[in-house]
Parts: C-alpha cells; sequence; structure tokens
C-alpha cells in the first residue's frame, strides 16, 4: 500500500526557493495563455498589454501606485497577526471603522489647521480599526474563540453600519438624494508629492517601522514567539493574552489608518466600498511577503500591477471582467502554489500487506 505524507522542510537553499517561484511563474503564465488562446484573444497581445497598462504612461503608473498604497498599509496590519498565528481575516472591517472614524472628525471638527486635522483624522482611524481588532483578540485571550470566523463576522457587521450610516444618519442634504456622505473640508484632504498623494510616503515609513518592530524589538520578539510556539512563550514567562491583544491592537490600527488614507485621498467622503475588498487581498500578499515587512512593499506593487493591467485589458482590449479576474486567478494559483512546495515536500510511504495464509 502506497500512501503520501506531506512533511515541513527544515531548510531549502535560497537558490531553490527562487528555482521553484521562477518556474510557478513560468507555469502560471503558460496555462494563462492557453486559457487566454481558448477564449479566442492572443495572448501575446495579452501579456504585453497587462504590463504597458499598469506601467505604460505617467497616469497608469499612478494608478497602480495607488492600488499599491492600501494593500501594503494593509498588508503590515495582516502581518502582524499572523507573525503571531492570529488568523486576522478581519481587515475590510477595521479599514471601513478607521475609514468612519476619520469621517467623523474631519466633517465635525472644524478651524484646525491641516496637519493637525489629518493627525487627528490618523489617530482616530488607528484607534477605531484597533478597537475594532481588540474585541476578537479579547475573546481569543480569554476564552480560547475562534478569531477566523469573529474577525470575518465583524467585517459584515462593518460593512452594514457604514451602509446605514451613508443612507441614513449621516446622508448630505446636498446629494440630491443619492446616498452620499458629505464630502471633506479641504484641510481634511491628504496632500499630494509627485503628483501622488502621500500615502505613498506613509506606506514607506510604516515598512521600515513594522520591519524593525517585528524584528528588533522585545514586544516584536515576543509577538513571534507565540505564533511559534506558545508552550515555549508560556515557559518564557510570557503573558500570552497580553501579546495577542497588543499585537492586535496593531494589526486593526494599521489597518484602520488605510480607511483614514482611502477616505482622505481617494474618495474624499465615506462610502461602504472604500475598502476594495483590501482586506482580503493583504492576507494573499502579506503570505507571498513570507510575513517579511520589507517584502510586503515589493509583493504589493506587484499585485498592483496585475490588478491595474487587468483592469486596462477590459477597457483596451474589450476583455471581459471575468477573463480578466480568472487570469489573476490562475497567477496567484500558481504563485501560492510555489509557496507549498517551498515549505513543504511531499513523502511516499509504501506499507507492505502480509497475505493471509490460504489454507
Amino acid at each position: 500500500m502506497t500512501r503520501f505524507n506531506i512533511i515541513k522542510r527544515d531548510d531549502l537553499p535560497k537558490k531553490r526557493e527562487w528555482i521553484i517561484r521562477t518556474l510557478a511563474i513560468l507555469f502560471s503564465l503558460v496555462s494563462a495563455g492557453l486559457v487566454i488562446l481558448a477564449l479566442g484573444f492572443d495572448p501575446l497581445e495579452v501579456f504585453p498589454g497587462m504590463v504597458t497598462g499598469a506601467l505604460g504612461t505617467e497616469i497608469r503608473l499612478t494608478q497602480t501606485i495607488l492600488k499599491a498604497i492600501p494593500l501594503i498599509v494593509t498588508s503590515l496590519g495582516i502581518l502582524v497577526a499572523f507573525k503571531m498565528n492570529f488568523w486576522n481575516i478581519g481587515g475590510e472591517g477595521q479599514i471601513l471603522m478607521g475609514a468612519l472614524a476619520a469621517a467623523y472628525v474631519a466633517l465635525n471638527v472644524e478651524g484646525l489647521p491641516k496637519p493637525v486635522m489629518l493627525l487627528l483624522m490618523a489617530a482616530a482611524a488607528m484607534v477605531a480599526g484597533g478597537i475594532w481588532a481588540f474585541i476578537p483578540a479579547f475573546f481569543k485571550a480569554r476564552m480560547g474563540v475562534n478569531e477566523t470566523i469573529f474577525t470575518l463576522m465583524l467585517n459584515y457587521i462593518a460593512i452594514k453600519f457604514v451602509t446605514y450610516l451613508q443612507y441614513g444618519p449621516w446622508k448630505s442634504p446636498e446629494s440630491q438624494g443619492f446616498p452620499k456622505v458629505a464630502t471633506f473640508p479641504d484641510n481634511a484632504t491628504l496632500p499630494k508629492l509627485f503628483g501622488i498623494h502621500i500615502g505613498w510616503v506613509i506606506a514607506l515609513i510604516l515598512v521600515v517601522l513594522v520591519y524593525i518592530f517585528i524584528n528588533h524589538t522585545k514586544k516584536g520578539f515576543e509577538i513571534r514567539v507565540v505564533g511559534e510556539s506558545k508552550e515555549t512563550a508560556r515557559y518564557a514567562g510570557m503573558n500570552i493574552s497580553s501579546v495577542i491583544i497588543v499585537a492586535m491592537l496593531i494589526s486593526g490600527g494599521l489597518c484602520g489608518l488605510t480607511g483614514m488614507i482611502q477616505a482622505s485621498a481617494v474618495e474624499k467622503t465615506l462610502a461602504a466600498s472604500l475598502s476594495g475588498g483590501y482586506g482580503f487581498t493583504a492576507i494573499i500578499t502579506a503570505w507571498l511577503a513570507r510575513l517579511n515587512a520589507i517584502a510586503v512593499l515589493f509583493v504589493c506593487f506587484a499585485f498592483a500591477i496585475l490588478l491595474q493591467g487587468g483592469s486596462y485589458i477590459q477597457i483596451s482590449m474589450q476583455i471581459p471582467a471575468a477573463v480578466a479576474d480568472m487570469l489573476q486567478g490562475i497567477i496567484l494559483f500558481f504563485v501560492l502554489g510555489s509557496e507549498f512546495f517551498i515549505q513543504y515536500k511531499i513523502g511516499i510511504v509504501r506499507k507492505n500487506i502480509p497475505q493471509k495464509e490460504v489454507a
């Protein structure tokens, strides 16, 4: 009898890691090309079209960077939680609650200078996102409640609550009947630098800060130890409940900051669609980056190219949105699959079954 076992690799050489990743990308392009060909399109036009659509002009590059900014900040937040083996699937809700808090400050606090207003909005957004993440962290630390389901369900509560505000109490009387929250005043919108809002500067700073926090601080060390082994952390005298709560406050706070950036710089108002799926996409990018803050920067930019390029080919080549999404899915499937083979290997176990003696 033959049996297959999944065995965790102890240490795979970096060279072999890159070979596996390169093969995964090549296989993904070949598979996606065959699908494109089967649907009646020319893959030799579609693939270059995606790259051109993401990087071909200054405007397209700007749009790619605008997609990368919220993805980077959210991925950093998800990374902190995942380092501790806390499966924070609630990025969407934390983004929206951060945007809600920032919108409340923007629409109700008057007369503040722009820097003070923006700092107050950012602080409110991080507190709101942190509190939204604190709820499942508290129940996980105290009662062992499953955080995956808890954080996922909180997403829908946040979405429905913001939708209620948008259609009800916060609906602007100047919206001519449309369900729209009032536009932020000028002192509540992020300024631009080199033609792009300064969210890109914030994202770069956060990449460095999160890397230092995770790798060179006591609390970051505790988060890593808890993620690797709670028993080891307990034996070392660490307060596991405290570590979980602090890590989730930081994780939710960073996701909440994404909400403030999107509300202030992109939407310039509060909307239920503001999160744009970044909370879920960040789960993929955080894993692809192997929970490394520096790698998050490059992975998120590459993913933004994929998103922007997919949007471009829909318009320029009249390719249906479903096809563009399918191409993204195929590429992600192979890339994520390569991470499995980098971390694990499949062993074959053969076991001989003795035959019964015949009388």
